[in-house]
């Protein structure tokens, strides 16, 4: 089937120079979309390493904003040396999305085939004995550390919607608990704490106070969302599991979920996830959980 043709624009000009003016329609149509801010991000360092790429030495991609054709095809190009370096399939299918909507901007609607992004396998979880390890070592560093690994472990939370919480966000009284996280789009779900997290939740309270404001503060102030990784490293390095990052926190509460019986519907609404198929990940057993399997049904 033919592409769609569109004219090249008489004043079109070198393809440095459209290329610029392609990434400032970029700029200016994610300044005022509703994209959160982390996607508007990454979408413009995406155009503009595909910028750098196309300008460079041994590109021959001229006709890049021409039209349909030139655009499909110096995408595919750039699609093909993203893989040849090796780039996670999701980050290049990020970049496609991106560059699909700075063409958008110019009048040229190209379509790009995604890279393949095979179906996750066992969910990295923590095993019991990590998930002790890396309590104590919490419990070691102080209230607010505590309560910021109990509020990965035992709510799921995302590293952004751990860093967004503010103390009105949470709700504790002497037998229940809830917390609100503030997911992406807009999102929000409230999510049931257990005693262990609202028992460390209650003691950072009790340091911070229970004013108005961001839930976690530090000497410069209220924590970023780097703030929440950094914190999470630390402890993760004193418990003997360096490189310890939020998402392993929230692989291992899904887990446990599954462990205790929870279904995928259950699981897809705790974790705030928008399709059953990113919860469905969380009951691929694993090797070691099939051999388990295996011994006690034939034992």
């Amino acid at each position: 089937m033919n592409a769609e043709v569109v004219a090249l624009r008489p004043d079109a000009g070198d393809i440095a120079s459209v290329a610029d003016r392609a990434l400032s329609a970029l700029h200016r149509y994610l300044d005022r979309c509703k994209l959160s801010a982390n996607t508007a991000k990454a979408y413009k360092r995406q155009a503009a390493t595909y910028v750098l790429w196309l300008t460079g030495p041994g590109i021959e991609h001229d006709d890049a904003f021409a039209d349909v054709v030139g655009a499909e095809a110096a995408v595919t190009a750039w699609r093909r040396s993203r893989i040849e370096e090796r780039a996670a399939p999701n980050t290049i299918n990020q970049g496609i999305a991106a560059l699909t909507l700075m063409y958008a901007q110019l009048g040229l609607r190209i379509r790009i085939k995604r890279a393949t992004v095979p179906k996750p396998g066992e969910p990295d979880a923590l095993t019991g004995a990590e998930q002790g390890a890396v309590e104590r070592a919490a419990a070691r560093r102080g209230a607010r550390d505590a309560a910021i690994i109990a509020v990965l472990l035992y709510a799921g939370a995302r590293e952004e919607e751990c860093a967004r919480l503010e103390a009105d966000d949470i709700a504790i009284t002497a037998r229940t608990g809830t917390i609100r996280l503030h997911g992406k789009g807009d999102q929000v779900r409230t999510v049931p704490i257990p005693p262990t997290a609202r028992a460390r939740i209650t003691a950072w309270l009790d340091i911070r106070g229970r004013q108005p404001g961001p839930l976690w503060t530090g000497q410069r102030g209220a924590l970023t969302i780097s703030g929440i990784v950094q914190v999470v490293l630390a402890v993760g390095t004193d418990a003997k599991h360096p490189g310890l990052r939020p998402h392993r926190l929230r692989h291992t509460y899904a887990t446990r979920l599954r462990e205790g019986g929870a279904d995928v519907a259950q699981v897809q609404a705790l974790l705030g996830h928008a399709s059953l198929d990113t919860s469905a990940r969380y009951f691929r057993a694993g090797t070691a959980e099939q051999a388990a399997v295996v011994d006690r049904v034939f034992d």
